[in-house]
């Protein structure tokens, strides 16, 4: 599988979600794939299928997203993600949104594009349901960040940047004129719980995709 790897590497790019490794420090250190920066006035998202960045909508409102946006690969959030929130909700009919964990990640730097691979520290998150969907936001900070670096937990970051993050998430499906979404945050959590919900996503992305290695085996 690793000569195999290498040898693909030289000549196609991986795709972000399954061929980008989480990292061995994970969960507190992880990798995170960023699909979206604080400059961008549309959506940007990843095809599941290609890999490629595509469009997903343009911004209707004026609010941009305060932090580096996208997910953390070989994460996947099903029935183990789902059950912490039931848990913290007591509601049992969430189920997981099938997507890969989401992740912001704040920096005093100036990155310009997405489309690029960042080292991530977690401080936390939001416990976010979307209807009936789990759809946790994991709240980190870039590794050895000059400035964000001194934050240790989700409590220590200024009250005004975790609010932005709050209503960005809670507004950025909204559509002018449209019905609001069922979203809600019902808990923002520390440390321990986001390495909790971390791991558990990366347990739901290796029961749905327990197999992905064997495609390129000698088996």
């Amino acid at each position: 599988m690793d000569q195999i790897g290498r040898l693909m590497g030289l000549r196609y790019k991986s795709h972000p979600w399954h061929g980008i490794d989480v990292g061995e420090e994970a969960p507190e250190i992880i990798m995170s794939f960023i699909e979206m920066v604080p400059t961008d006035t549309v959506k940007y998202e990843v095809d599941k299928a290609s890999g490629y960045l595509r469009i997903d909508r343009p911004q209707k409102f004026s609010n941009v997203i305060p932090a580096l946006y996208g997910f953390i690969p070989q994460t996947y959030c099903a029935k183990n993600v789902a059950e912490l929130s039931r848990e913290a909700t007591g509601r049992n009919d969430i189920v997981g949104d099938c997507d890969p964990l989401d992740i912001c990640i704040l920096t005093e730097k100036t990155i310009s594009h997405g489309n690029i691979i960042v080292r991530a520290r977690p401080l936390g998150g939001f416990r976010m349901i979307d209807g009936n969907e789990a759809d946790d936001k994991i709240i980190a900070v870039l590794y050895n960040d000059a400035v964000y670096a001194q934050y240790k937990g989700i409590d220590d970051l200024p009250e005004m940047v975790v609010e932005r993050l709050r209503h960005y998430f809670l507004t950025y499906k909204d559509m002018p004129g449209g019905d609001k979404r069922n979203s809600e945050i019902t808990h923002t959590y520390g440390v321990e719980e986001s390495h909790r919900v971390i791991r558990e996503a990366i347990k739901d992305y290796n029961i749905k995709f327990h197999n992905i290695e064997s495609m390129f085996g000698d088996d």
